[in-house]
Formats: structure tokens, C-alpha cells, sequence
């Protein structure tokens, strides 16, 4: 070992002792204990197990963690990279006489079976390959090309296997034949002869030559290798072409979650099923699902009975508990489970207790807390113990519980400081009681906040370190917790609410960021008490006029990001301006579209005259085409007036323009365009404004479309507002606006967004009477002048 590494091995050991308290080991004993081992700095292909470095007499040196355990795993087996890697260690050296120790991190070098990435580049794919030697050629698939099953494992991999079957033909239109047996060329090859202990759970390995080969250890890395083929098809332009190559591919970090606020804002069970897939197609493995919450009281005058809250899972011991009208039904909630098992997805359901808990008071308010709010439960009181078990119980028990998987979140988040002693009894009751159903638990870090003598167990806990006030991260190790890395100045989306992120920083999670940073503190690479990661979204503010679908315009850029420094860790290959730019090209997934994006071969995707010859508009009800002058037009001509358009939405940013008379009398809420999520009308309530209505909350422009005479309509939208044209003019724009609320000095903001819906033009039992044409859909914002020039047109 030269001078300058001994300097460098020293300042890490240092930093080290510094960021672990519980080290006892001394300065001198530190010295003496690098100055003698011997440390190999590289690691060449043919050594398939790796020594552990000589140390001095009456010490111990135990490898505990690495950053890539598929290339140097815990035990020091070695399975050889494709090409060179720097893999980093953790050691734990122990002084033999009195147990002191230290954690030493150390980077070695492993040489790799190739010195290049061979000729056919990389594939852009998220979250990148880890590993990859590229062929030369390119494998076709065509329409005879087929799925094959590797016999040994039909039962466990015809329903990955149908699930990529099926999204093939959504995104190439080809539907290969599925069979078992061996593969020939033009196939796609899926076995599971992998090792564990090189793959583990999530790895694979992928080979793309004359036929397509994913070989993984286990379901979920086989089903992510059909993630990663269908991504590099996705940006082919012909959906068909794959480059020729071999990969190693997995995760740095095996948590790589989101969490979802559903307490506070309830999303459709559907919404959840897409974000499923969504999740899956970035190979996200964990979808926490916090099932209980409410508002702030100072947002609903400082009244707990008045204040949103929200419970959203059926519980029949309690059937007042779930939230009327917006819960999960238990066959709902086992069903997005299921769905989550084929797509390799992990459902960690939370139900928060003991603070954040109003939806639960208002069901019992015998067990609200009398001293700091009815959203914190009485933990003193034994009838709040018997109430939360029955509600944990009622999911848990059974052969085939509610709860499927393996970790339940029980929260214990925020509650009183006053009350420590009580809460740290409270919590480690319910660890243990959650536990005695087969469960592992997870708990929201509180522990410095609610600092005591009472002991919470560990064993079987996994904690999301989210604010180091609340649970100093380095104590919480010392304790025992693994750690998921959820750091709220990070990771936390709280849309519109004017604190924490509303849009993540994205430009820095991907340059400076990954799990082993929790707030200022900073892990060593491969600490085994850091799981991995997870980012947020918390609807505080229940009634800001969020939609399901401004949430996915904050989730989704994230995701992309976060699941790239979840799997792989720091990227130095690719920039993030350039990583930016190629994102554009990979969405959702097939048949997965949340974000509402239409495509064309220009900004105008969809141009339909309504002349007669439009294939794509379907009559339903009481809709006609009729001559007026030159032309036709469509009649609207009833209340059940109904035509189905081949679209759901569009999302931001768009326009759309169109032409309509209207007749006289309308009725109120008369609907021009409908979608699952959204109604614009001709009058809005009984104001006989155009506006536009989701969600439960109505917005008008403030004035009226003119009866019995043609004018040129004009909407458009993006994540912040929607505006309104009328005959080329600007009527108005809607943007996000701050109003008070509770207090004199209390506001929220309100937005006004909007997906436009073209899922239908009129409605079954309210239609707008009157007639239209010339509607255009533009996937993007157009000017005044602009839409000026359209109206002009004709």
C-alpha cells in the first residue's frame, strides 16, 4: 500500500468512527489496525472467491456489506462482470480484547470477462443495464417469432409469460404464440436457471442473439427482463428491432419504492391498478399505499368534526370506519394484489396509528385524545389498544388475509412528544402484534423525537428514516433498524401546498442522490441496514382541487429518475440533460396512459371535420349528421345525445378548438365532452357559463356560449392553468389561486387544472342540444394568434 492510499483509507476510517457513535475503537488502535493490514486492490477474472484482507494480530476483520452483491456477494463469492467494476465493500474490524470495532469501506476493483462494451452500444433503458457486451446485428421480431417456456418452470412463468404476450401486441401489434419446450431462432426464451446467489430475486440475465434469451433465479427478475425488452422495442421505430448483445442486470438497492397518500385524497381502485403496472415497467418494487389520514384542522376552522379525513379500506367488524363512498372493497384490494404479484410488484399497506388517526376518532370517539387532538388516539386509554388491534386483525387473520404480502406499515408517525413513554409501549405493542400474524413490519422513524426508556423491538422492523429530528438515522442503526431512505427535504411531493417540493428536484436527486444519503447524513456503500429508497406523495391538502391525474404529472418524471438512482446508483455515463432527453421516448408502459398523451406525425393529432366521413366517431344516441349550406354537421339533438370518440383524454400541455350552436334552453350542467374524469359543459350549475367540472368541484369562465349562432371554441391547459378562447378572443385564464381559509391568516391554493375528455361528446341523460364541427386536438399549447388563424379558416 503506497502513502497517498494510506491517507485516503485513514480519512474513510475516520469518517467513519465519526458517523457511527457506537464505535469504541480508538484513534491509536485505527492507525495500528490500517498500518498493518494488507488491503488487494484488484480483483482478476479468473477468482471466484475473494480473500478477505490480513489483518494484525488480535484483530477481526468480517465482511458485511457490499454495493454489488451480484458481482461480490456477503459469504466473498465472486461471479465475474462482463466488464471491469469497481464494487464497494464494508468491513467491520473488531479488537479482539474488548470488542471494540470500527466499519472500514473499501473499493475494489473486479476485472470484468471483456476489456470493452463490444460493438452494438449499450441500449437506453430505464433503469440502465448494469452490465453489457454488445454483438453486431440486430434480432427481428416478427410475427412468427414466439414465447417460449423453459419446461422446468411452465406453472411458474405462463402467467409472466401471457402478461408480456399481451403487452407486445399492444406495443409492436404482434402477439406471439406461447408454448414450452426450446427455442429457435426468432424466439424469445424465458427460464429460470439462474443461481440466487448471483441474480437474487430481481436479477437476469438477457441474451440477445438469433433468439432472445431472459434466464433469472426468480419470477420477478424473468419478468423484469420482459420490462427491458419491451422498453428498447418502445424506441425502435418500428417496435421490432432489438440490438444483439448479453446483459447481467440488477438492483443496487432491493427497496425502490413510492408511496401514495390515498388518506387524504381518494384515487379510483383503477387508478391504483394502472400505477401497478406503471411502477412495474420501471421496476419499482414497492407501492406503499397509506390507507388512513386526514387534513388540517386550522384548514376547516380549527373544527376536528368538520376536517377531511379519510379511511379507504372495507372493514365489516366496523362498518362506520371507511370513509362512505370512498373505500376499497377487501375483494378490490386482494385483486390489486394479486395484479401486483404477476407484475413483481410488492403492496405494503399502511394503516397510521396512533397520530394522523381522525378517520379512526370519528368512528370511536370514545378513544380521541383529549389533550392534543382528535386526529391523535388516546394511547393511555386500553379500549384504543382492543379497537386498533380488531382493525389490523380484520386484514391479517385468515389463511388467505386481506394483507397478501410480506410487510405491513403500521405508521407511528407524529405524535406528541409529551407522551413518548406511552407512544414507544404503543408502538412496540402493535410491531409485536402485527408480527404475531406471520408479518414484518414497517414504521415511520420517530424514535429520537419520541426518545425514552421503553424498548421497541427491531427484529422483523424496517424504519422509513424520513427526518433525521424525528429518528436520528445513525442511532436508529445503532438500535438495530434497517432504514429505507425517505428523506422528506428530498423525496416528499406535497402538490400545490407551498412547502416541501411541488415538483421534485430532479436535476439534483439524479447527480447527487441515492438511499445511502438520508437528509445530511451519508452511508457507506453496501451497509446492509440500508434497504433502499422511496419518494412520496402527500395530499395535505384535501380540498386544493388536485386531480388524480396533476398527481402523475409530479409522479411520473420522478419516477423515471428515481428508479434509475434506485437500481443502478450513480450514472457518470450519461448526463442528466442527455438523460432528460431520452426519457422522452419511453412512457408508461402498454396500455398504461395516465398522462393522456395523443401522438401524431405533428402537433395536430386529432382533426375531425364532422362532415359525415368521420370512422372514428361512433353514433350512439340521438346524434345525426345533417346539411347546413354546403356541408354537414353533427346534430346533437336530445338530452340522451351521445357519440363515442377513440380517445380517453388529452393532458398537458394541449389545445382543442371546435365549433358549436347551441340551442335554445339548455339545461344546467348541459355536457359537451365527458371522460371518466372530467365533463366540460356548455352551462356550468346554474350559472350559464361554460366551465368544466372532476372530481367533485366545478370551475366556470364567466360567460356564456351565444344560442342559435356558430362560435369557435378554444381550450387550452397545462399543469397550471386552463384557458378559455371564444370566437379567437381570450375570455379567461384559470390558474392556481390562493384563497384564505380557516383563520384570518391561514390560505390554501387552489388549482384549475383540467385533462380536456374526448372520451364522449353529449351525455345518456344530460346532453347539450345543438350542433358541432370542426373539432381539432393539438398536443400542445397554441397561441392567440394562432387559434385566431383557425377560426379563420373556414
Amino acid at each position: 500500500m503506497n502513502y497517498k492510499h494510506f491517507l485516503i483509507l485513514i480519512s474513510l476510517f475516520f469518517v467513519s468512527m465519526q458517523a457511527l457513535p457506537q464505535s469504541k475503537m480508538t484513534k491509536s488502535d485505527s492507525i495500528f489496525f490500517v498500518e498493518k493490514t494488507v488491503f488487494v486492490p484488484g480483483i482478476s477474472k479468473a477468482t471466484s472467491t475473494y480473500k478477505t484482507p490480513i489483518c494484525p494480530e488480535g484483530f477481526n476483520l468480517e465482511l458485511i456489506g457490499s454495493d454489488n452483491l451480484s458481482v461480490i456477494t456477503k459469504s466473498g463469492t465472486i461471479f465475474t462482470p462482463l466488464h471491469d467494476m469497481t464494487v464497494h465493500l464494508l468491513f467491520k474490524a473488531i479488537k479482539k480484547d474488548n470488542g471494540s470495532f470500527m466499519e472500514i469501506p473499501y473499493a475494489v476493483n473486479v476485472e470484468g470477462t471483456h476489456n470493452n462494451q463490444g460493438k452494438n452500444a449499450k441500449p437506453f433503458v430505464i433503469p440502465s443495464l448494469r452490465e453489457w457486451h454488445g454483438d453486431e446485428g440486430n434480432f427481428t421480431l416478427t410475427t412468427k417469432s414466439r414465447i417460449v417456456i423453459d419446461a422446468k418452470q411452465e406453472a411458474t412463468l405462463t402467467q409472466a409469460a401471457k402478461i408480456f404476450q399481451d403487452d407486445l401486441d399492444k406495443l409492436c401489434a404482434i402477439k406471439p404464440k406461447i408454448l414450452v419446450g426450446k427455442p429457435k431462432a426468432g424466439d424469445i426464451f424465458i427460464s429460470l436457471d439462474g443461481k440466487n446467489d448471483e441474480l437474487g430475486a430481481e436479477g437476469y440475465s438477457l441474451s440477445i442473439r438469433d433468439y432472445v434469451s431472459i434466464n433469472a433465479a426468480q419470477y420477478k427478475g424473468a419478468f423484469w427482463g420482459t420490462r427491458t425488452i419491451l422498453q428498447i422495442l418502445e424506441q425502435d421505430a418500428k417496435h421490432s428491432s432489438l440490438p444483439k448483445g448479453i446483459s447481467r442486470d440488477y438492483p443496487k438497492y432491493e427497496v425502490r419504492g413510492f408511496l401514495l397518500d390515498v388518506g387524504r385524497k381518494y384515487f379510483k381502485i383503477e387508478f391504483l391498478r394502472d400505477y401497478v403496472k406503471l411502477m412495474s415497467y420501471y421496476k419499482m418494487g414497492d407501492f406503499q399505499i397509506h390507507l388512513s389520514d386526514n387534513g388540517f384542522a386550522k384548514h376547516f376552522n380549527n373544527d376536528w368534526d368538520s376536517t377531511y379525513s379519510g379511511f379507504r379500506l372495507e372493514n365489516e367488524r366496523y362498518p362506520n370506519l371507511p370513509t362512505k363512498g370512498e373505500f376499497y372493497t377487501k375483494k378490490e384490494f386482494i385483486d390489486l394484489q394479486l395484479l401486483a404479484e404477476h407484475y413483481g410488484i410488492n403492496i405494503i399497506p399502511e394503516i397510521d396509528v396512533p397520530a394522523h388517526s381522525l378517520a379512526i376518532s370519528k368512528a370511536f370517539p370514545q378513544i380521541a385524545s383529549k389533550e392534543f387532538g382528535k386526529d391523535h388516539l388516546d394511547i393511555k386509554n386500553p379500549e384504543t389498544y382492543t379497537i386498533v388491534e380488531n382493525i389490523f386483525r380484520e386484514y391479517l387473520e385468515g389463511e388467505n388475509p386481506v394483507f397478501r404480502f410480506k410487510e405491513v406499515h403500521i405508521g407511528t408517525d407524529e405524535y406528541a412528544k409529551k407522551e413518548a413513554e406511552p407512544f414507544r409501549k404503543f408502538t412496540d405493542h402493535f410491531i409485536k402484534y402485527v408480527q404475531t400474524f406471520g408479518k414484518d413490519v414497517r414504521v415511520w422513524g420517530a424514535l429520537t423525537h419520541a426518545e425514552g426508556v421503553t424498548p421497541v423491538t427491531s427484529k422483523g422492523v424496517t424504519m422509513n428514516a424520513w427526518y433525521n429530528g424525528y429518528a436520528d438515522p445513525l442511532k436508529m442503526k445503532e438500535l438495530g433498524y434497517p432504514l429505507i431512505s425517505t428523506p422528506d427535504g428530498f423525496l416528499y411531493i406535497v402538490p400545490a401546498a407551498g412547502y416541501y417540493y411541488d415538483y421534485l428536484n430532479l436535476k439534483y436527486l439524479y447527480e447527487k442522490w441515492e438511499p445511502v444519503a438520508v437528509g445530511d447524513v451519508v452511508f457507506k456503500m453496501g451497509d446492509p441496514f440500508i434497504r433502499g429508497g422511496m419518494f412520496a406523495v402527500w395530499n395535505d391538502i384535501p380540498t386544493n382541487g388536485i386531480t388524480a391525474q396533476d398527481v402523475t404529472d409530479r409522479v411520473f418524471p420522478a419516477l423515471q429518475v428515481l428508479s434509475e438512482k434506485m437500481w443502478s446508483g450513480e450514472n457518470k455515463t450519461i448526463s442528466f440533460e442527455n438523460f432528460s432527453d431520452k426519457v422522452k421516448f419511453i412512457n408508461e408502459g402498454p396500455g398504461v396512459n395516465l398522462r393522456g398523451e395523443i401522438s401524431g406525425k405533428d402537433a395536430l393529432v386529432v382533426n375531425y371535420e364532422m362532415r359525415g366521413n368521420n370512422k372514428d366517431i361512433k353514433i350512439i344516441n340521438q346524434v345525426a349528421y345533417e346539411k347546413e349550406g354546403d356541408r354537414k354537421v353533427l346534430n346533437f339533438k336530445s338530452n340522451s345525445s351521445q357519440a363515442k370518440l377513440p380517445y380517453s383524454e388529452i393532458g398537458y400541455n394541449y389545445t382543442v378548438i371546435f365549433k358549436i350552436n347551441p340551442s335554445e334552453n339548455n339545461t344546467d350542467d348541459s355536457v359537451i365532452f365527458q371522460s371518466n374524469h372530467a365533463s366540460v359543459k356548455l352551462k356550468q350549475g346554474k350559472t350559464s357559463n361554460f366551465g368544466f367540472s372532476h372530481e367533485g368541484k366545478d370551475y366556470d369562465f364567466g360567460v356564456a356560449i351565444p344560442e342559435k349562432k356558430w362560435s369557435t371554441i378554444a381550450v387550452s391547459g397545462d399543469n397550471n392553468s386552463t384557458t378559455l378562447y371564444l370566437n379567437g378572443k381570450l375570455v379567461k385564464k384559470l390558474e392556481r389561486e390562493k384563497i384564505q381559509v380557516g383563520t384570518k391568516t391561514d390560505s390554501i391554493y387552489i388549482m384549475k387544472t383540467l385533462f380536456f375528455p374526448l372520451d364522449q361528446i353529449g351525455d345518456s341523460k344530460n346532453s347539450f342540444i345543438g350542433k358541432m364541427k370542426d373539432l381539432k386536438v393539438f398536443n400542445q399549447i397554441l397561441s392567440e394568434v394562432q387559434i385566431q388563424a383557425i377560426k379563420e379558416e373556414e
